[in-house]
């Protein structure tokens, strides 16, 4: 049997988690958007805990796959394929060169979206509603972006070490 190198040991460790991202997120979305969400159900957030668990689940699980994708994922696989890793803007180039990711400026966008969910909240259900609607709309961008990575990463490393 084949000794894999922490690399690869990392990468597949990465892969599962993100694999259990994208589950458990999908799981989210499907519940959140069950029917549109508009500003009257986020103005409801302080009476609805159902519905306030689900939005704070979709924000939470958006964030984290993007971060282990764009902060943990990425850089690994960019080294283990041999590119040079930089700045987080620098990786997201190369990563979209690569064809991993649709457009690097497009999920600089999504970040800040990420970042406008969490830190909107409280402060204005327009914007948030907006915000978590957009949310759900890239919901399409991060799973093409893993599967991409994911693919590459099945590609390189023996099929026999997935899970």
């Amino acid at each position: 049997m084949t000794q894999l190198t922490p690399q690869q040991e990392r990468l597949l460790f990465l892969a599962k988690v993100v694999r259990r991202e994208i589950k458990h997120l999908q799981s989210t979305d499907n519940r959140l958007f069950a029917q549109p969400l508009t500003l009257a159900l986020v103005a409801q957030l302080d009476s609805d805990e159902d519905l306030a668990e689900r939005v704070e689940a979709f924000i939470s699980r958006f964030g984290r796959l993007q971060d282990t994708l764009g902060d943990k994922l990425l850089p690994n696989l960019l080294a283990f394929v041999g590119e040079r890793t930089a700045t987080a803007v620098d990786n997201l180039d190369r990563a979209e060169r690569l064809g991993w990711i649709k457009s690097s400026d497009s999920w600089m966008e999504t970040r800040k979206l990420r970042n406008q969910m969490v830190h909107e909240y409280i402060e204005a259900p327009e914007v948030l509603a907006d915000a978590i609607n957009l949310g759900h709309e890239r919901v399409a961008d991060l799973i093409y972006a893993a599967t991409q990575m994911l693919t590459e990463i099945e590609s390189r490393i023996s099929g026999n070490f997935l899970i």
